[in-house]
């Protein structure tokens, strides 16, 4: 049995970036903890302010449902600012989590995402995650994001380039159920953060690799224990 760790900017991308993953995880028996750095809300007055995040908590509860996911955490930085917040401090974040879950596996975001709160997130993972006598962490893949991976630019760090696929055609019904949770977070196709494009780039995916549906990460580091 694995201990699995999915670390994400916002309440959504844990579904968005490895939903079918995280069902296959758990349908095989492995420990799945989710850790959100954020509720993903913006600030508003204050009665606004609880209302949403009421809704994103009551979302991300509803999906992780759906998902099979028992473990998560949220943590209340402040949504798209975590270029204002020190290193130091979202890494101890990470770290009180790691030395409760000891993961063997973690997903995280992909470094050159274009949204800010997504690349902090993968630097403060890995700095978490470096490497230590002792460490139980085994492997770090990066998931992709619509509507912010894709978006990305050279000037921001290499692109996306998948190198690891996980056959998810017994999975994407839950992911798509899941993702009706974020209902609000859900734009009408051609959006990109749809749920028919999200459902497209995972047949996209898949038809790289001779199967119907997958999903698709990068390796940062993999060790053969």
């Amino acid at each position: 049995m694995e201990s699995i760790l999915v670390i994400a900017a916002h309440p959504d991308d844990e579904t968005i970036g490895c939903g079918g993953t995280i069902t296959k995880h758990v349908e095989n028996g492995d420990n799945v903890h989710v850790l959100f750095m954020s509720y993903g809300v913006g600030s508003r007055n204050d009665s606004e302010y609880k209302q949403e995040v009421a809704k994103r908590i009551t979302s991300a509860e509803q999906a992780l449902i759906l998902l099979g996911v028992k473990n998560h955490t949220i943590l209340d930085n402040p949504d798209n600012k975590f270029d204002t917040l020190p290193m130091l401090g979202l890494a101890q974040q990470i770290e009180n989590i790691l030395a409760k879950t000891q993961p063997t596996i973690v997903y995280t975001h992909h470094g050159s995402d274009l949204n800010i709160d997504h690349r902090i997130t993968f630097q403060a993972a890995l700095t978490a995650l470096r490497p230590q006598p002792g460490n139980t962490c085994k492997a770090i893949y990066c998931f992709e994001i619509n509507s912010s991976t894709e978006w990305s630019a050279p000037a921001l760090g290499p692109s996306f380039q998948p190198n690891y696929y996980v056959n998810i055609a017994e999975h994407i019904d839950a992911k798509k159920q899941a993702l009706l949770a974020y209902n609000s977070e859900m734009h009408e196709y051609p959006h990109t953060r749809s749920i028919d494009a999200i459902t497209a780039l995972a047949q996209v995916r898949g038809s790289s690799v001779g199967v119907p549906y997958a999903e698709a990460f990068m390796i940062i580091r993999k060790i053969d224990m």
